[in-house]
């Protein structure tokens, strides 16, 4: 998301994340941000306490999109957002070049906008596009 700057920097924005080194940035720029529990792939257990906490973040902050650029609490938002009816978009991780990861094969189906780094994706997942890598 980072990398995502020049655009992200013109719009309103909040952000949703687990709180980590990297992050904590997010409170230094004082950036809207609200910050869930960390939750680990197939972790079921903080996947079921962070969904009513993400209705409560999109209930609250009623955005007009939803943008993410990575696993875990992606899964929770990509779900709410289709129920709720707001524009959900994900960009798939650089390091998935072959395949899909497991939160992108889950959310593939049920994104509004799919994006991938690497055209070869787009022949096994049609729905998904490219327009070049984030760097």
């Amino acid at each position: 998301m980072k990398d995502m700057e020049p655009f992200w920097s013109q719009h309103e924005r909040v952000w949703v994340t687990d709180f980590k080194k990297d992050t904590s940035l997010l409170n230094e720029l004082n950036e809207r941000v609200h910050w869930l529990p960390y939750q680990g792939p197939r972790d079921w257990k903080h996947f079921l306490m962070n969904l009513p906490k993400s209705l409560k973040i999109l209930i609250l902050e009623r955005p007009d999109m939803v943008i993410s650029t990575g696993a875990n609490i992606a899964v929770n938002f990509a779900i709410l957002a289709k129920l709720l009816g707001i524009h959900f978009l994900y960009v798939e991780s650089i390091s998935r070049s072959d395949e899909l990861s497991l939160s992108g094969k889950f959310i593939y189906p049920i994104a509004d906008e799919f994006y991938v780094q690497w055209q070869g994706l787009v022949e096994k997942y049609p729905k998904a596009m490219f327009k070049g890598t984030v760097t």
